[in-house]
């Protein structure tokens, strides 16, 4: 591309577009002042540079980028606020670089303070915005890479490289400093031409063939993930191996995605404490896909019997400080094309049909599961206050075929992949990991990426109190981004109470109802928020009200509006609230 003669600014936006990125999510400071100049500037075609979309709160504009690329696959970019900014993204950012989703991060910083010949970027950076070693260095930990750019010259091929990287397994999110006098300059030479992205590996034949004999010798296989729904095409591979091997498929405690559908036969269900061993004790192979962490503690494996194998672009996980999980093969490629290559291994091992037998007592447990969990579910209609079951099982009940649900719970997340298993792959994103106040604008991403179809944000109210909720809010009404925000509230962190009682049994908090820091109380007027923004809100607190409160917030969110349901369910603390 020839960008002799552009400014840094332009040259900037016209890179990002050429390399894939359609959307910049922001909230940035006085140093973007050239790239907004040029955001200004009329150009012959919309794609000539990306589409920019402002936000109020840098941890906004990265779960934004966040929830987007996990809804479309593509390249996001993202603009903060130099240090003082990337402080703000790094909680977002952390979730990023864990989850593996790219995207390409700037932050602007000044190197010259005034001293150098041209504009001058104005006296606060000396004063309250630098710090030694810029933003670069600040984020360093919480992105796969992260450079500071040192000289104008390098500008183009930097950013050309940053997406490569971001795209590059495993994904992750990058991070550049442009120094604000860069973006003045005028480019003096053009970037080198260079392939979009680097192309994902597959496992090699021979790992995969390995692989494959194992899975076709075991009498009992069982197979647990908790990353395989990042691509459909993944699930549809995992879904053809289950049924050849006639095993059953286990989500792991924390799945990220929906990666096996809820209601076919083989789907054995979240992988809980007390879920996952019936499930591992008569097995001679656990075949772990895309999964992080399946059970706890990791030295808690199957026996020595049992064979472990996985498949993943990271199967010991470089980014976490202890794995610790016993494997006889692990095999490293792209999840989607390997897992390809083992299904044809599979299927040229085994005949069509040969474990139907295999296959149907998965299908008799499966239908029990779904059977008790349906009892469960009525009856947790018939309590009061409302109840987090009923909630799912009414959500479910009406959830539209094509709605996106974005999840920002702790306690309440188990019961949530329980009872919403109507939900296909695809059609599900955690929203948080590990941090909190990242579930509204992950919903909000995912809202940009299909603005056809409805976003649900399921979310406690000790996250939802973490959330920049008024940005939030604020982005969702300027750019016409409605979701339905259903809100778990227990009046506090039900988390951080479960704790003590689970390791000080006879201790004086439980023998006083004292549990310190655990209350939100006194409790707010949450639905009000919604109504400040041009929204609907409603408080529910009789579980005969669910239902319809949950079809008047999709009407709202059908008819343009923000939607805020607050659902009262029973308050953590009854005494001794702290």
């Amino acid at each position: 591309m020839d960008i002799k003669g552009l400014t840094g600014a332009e040259t900037l936006l016209r890179v990002l577009a050429t390399m894939g990125v359609e959307r910049i999510f922001a909230s940035p400071g006085s140093e973007w002042a050239p790239v907004w100049e040029h955001l200004a500037k009329p150009y012959g075609s919309p794609h000539e540079i990306p589409l920019y979309l402002s936000s109020r709160h840098e941890e906004i504009a990265v779960g934004m980028a966040s929830g987007y690329t996990k809804a479309t696959g593509k390249l996001p970019a993202v603009m903060i606020h130099t240090t003082v900014g990337a402080l703000h993204a790094t909680m977002a950012l952390r979730a990023a670089l864990h989850e593996h989703v790219p995207m390409v991060v700037l932050a602007g910083e000044s190197i010259g303070f005034g001293e150098i010949r041209g504009p001058d970027p104005g006296h606060q950076w000396l004063r309250v915005l630098a710090d030694t070693g810029g933003p670069a260095r600040l984020v360093a930990d919480c992105v796969k890479w992260s450079f500071g750019l040192n000289t104008s010259a390098l500008l183009p091929a930097t950013i050309q490289r940053a997406c490569q990287l971001a795209m590059a397994a495993p994904q992750g999110p990058v991070f550049v400093s442009v120094p604000m006098e860069f973006l003045f300059e005028t480019m003096s030479t053009n970037p080198p031409a260079v392939a979009s992205f680097p192309s994902v590996p597959a496992a090699l034949p021979s790992a995969i063939a390995d692989l494959a004999r194992l899975l076709a010798a075991a009498a009992n296989p069982v197979i647990v993930t908790e990353e395989a729904g990042r691509t459909l095409r993944t699930v549809e591979h995992l879904v053809a191996l289950a049924e050849r091997l006639g095993a059953p498929v286990v989500e792991g405690w924390h799945p990220a995605f929906v990666n096996f559908p809820r209601q076919h036969p083989l789907y054995g269900g979240i992988g809980g404490s007390a879920h996952l061993p019936s499930y591992l004790k008569d097995a001679d192979l656990v075949f772990l896909l895309a999964a992080v962490a399946p059970w706890h503690p990791p030295s808690s494996a199957p026996g020595p019997a049992t064979k472990v194998v996985a498949l993943s672009d990271d199967p010991v996980r470089s980014d976490i400080p202890f794995w610790g999980y016993r494997t006889d093969l692990a095999v490293t490629g792209d999840v989607e094309a390997s897992l390809g290559m083992l299904l044809e291994r599979v299927n040229e091992m085994i005949p069509a049909g040969a474990r139907a037998s295999r296959a149907e007592r998965w299908h008799a447990r499966h239908q029990q599961r779904r059977d008790a969990l349906a009892q469960e579910g009525r009856a947790a209609g018939a309590t009061s206050p409302v109840d987090t079951r009923w909630v799912v099982r009414e959500l479910n009940e009406v959830l539209p075929d094509d709605a996106i649900v974005v999840d920002e719970t702790i306690t309440h997340r188990l019961d949530i992949h329980r009872f919403l298993d109507r939900l296909t792959p695809g059609r599900f994103f955690s929203g948080s990991y590990g941090g909190l106040g990242t579930g509204l604008p992950t919903a909000l991403g995912v809202k940009a990426a299909r603005p056809e179809r409805p976003v649900v944000a399921l979310i406690g109210d000790g996250s939802f109190n973490y959330n920049p909720v008024t940005a939030a809010l604020g982005a969702g009404q300027e750019h016409r981004l409605p979701i339905l925000i259903v809100l778990f509230n227990n009046s506090g962190y039900l988390s951080q109470k479960s704790g003590v009682p689970q390791h000080y049994p006879e201790g004086w908090a439980v023998k006083s109802q004292t549990f310190v820091g655990t209350s939100i109380t006194p409790n707010p007027d949450y639905a009000a928020l919604a109504r400040a923004f041009g929204g609907f809100g409603e408080k529910v607190e009789k579980p005969g009200e669910v239902r319809a409160a949950l079809l008047r917030g999709l009407q709202a969110v059908a008819a343009g509006q923000l939607a805020l349901i607050d659902m009262r369910l029973r308050p953590i603390n009854t005494s001794g609230e702290v």
